[in-house]
């Protein structure tokens, strides 16, 4: 295999399973077994997880008690529960990891620094990122694009509950098409929610693929890291 280098990006949501909320312990140890397998392949990988399955600013601050601002820190810190989860579970599998924060909070892990997390992934370590981009209004989407183009990765791989981007929600559905590939404008212009706007328009300004799979097909991101791109859909120019 060609050394890659990769962002995979998963929703908080989908750590939650069937219960809807919290962390499911189950999900954690699948999603680190898959970790596990592509970086004993010499794949450098970074990750950022979302925080829905415990807090979304947005949600928070929809009955106008939470201001949005108060709302999105909230969600910031969700993300590093998140995150602190899958260094535990990463780490139980035997991987090296580090988190890096985009809000310092030494106690609990790394300050992110752009040079330092290179360095820890040429040293094979996993860096999970977490905090968004520190700021409010920012979703993880946009952190995780963010984040993949300072790292320079090949690509940023979007790890949801489907096997890739549809026209139309295939679980209501019957007839949904999926793509197996798009580009960044038809995303944009035809409102395709592969991520927020903002992500979308910052990896298109960069090159950067956006691959979108379903996290829960055991071999699936593997396969992508071999160069295999049936089972997805590709998001490029």
């Amino acid at each position: 295999m060609k050394k890659k280098r990769v962002l995979i990006k998963f929703s908080g949501e989908a750590l939650a399973g069937e219960q809807g909320f919290g962390i499911d312990t189950h999900i954690l140890k699948f999603i680190a077994n898959e970790i596990k397998t592509i970086s004993n392949a010499g794949v450098e990988i970074g990750i950022v997880i979302g925080g829905g399955n415990i807090i979304r600013g947005v949600s928070a601050a929809k009955d106008g008690i939470i201001k949005r601002t108060s709302g999105d820190h909230m969600g910031m810190l969700s993300t590093v529960i998140n995150s602190i989860a899958m260094q535990e579970a990463l780490e139980s599998c035997g991987i090296s990891v580090r988190v890096q924060s985009a809000i310092a909070m030494e106690a609990f892990c790394e300050t992110y620094i752009m040079r330092r997390a290179q360095r820890h992934l040429e040293k094979n370590r996993v860096v999970i990122f977490a905090a968004g981009t520190g700021n409010p209004f920012f979703t993880t989407d946009t952190a995780a694009v963010l984040r993949a183009i300072e790292i320079s990765a090949d690509m940023i791989i979007k790890a949801t509950k489907v096997d890739g981007v549809y026209d139309k929600d295939p679980a209501k559905f019957s007839d949904a098409k999926r793509y197996d590939t798009l580009s960044y404008e038809t995303a944009l212009q035809d409102n395709i929610k592969v991520m927020d706007d903002t992500a979308i328009a910052l990896a298109k300004d960069n090159k950067l693929p956006i691959i979108v799979c379903n996290m829960f097909k055991e071999g699936n991101i593997l396969k992508i890291m071999n160069d295999d791109f049936s089972n997805c859909s590709i998001v490029k120019n």
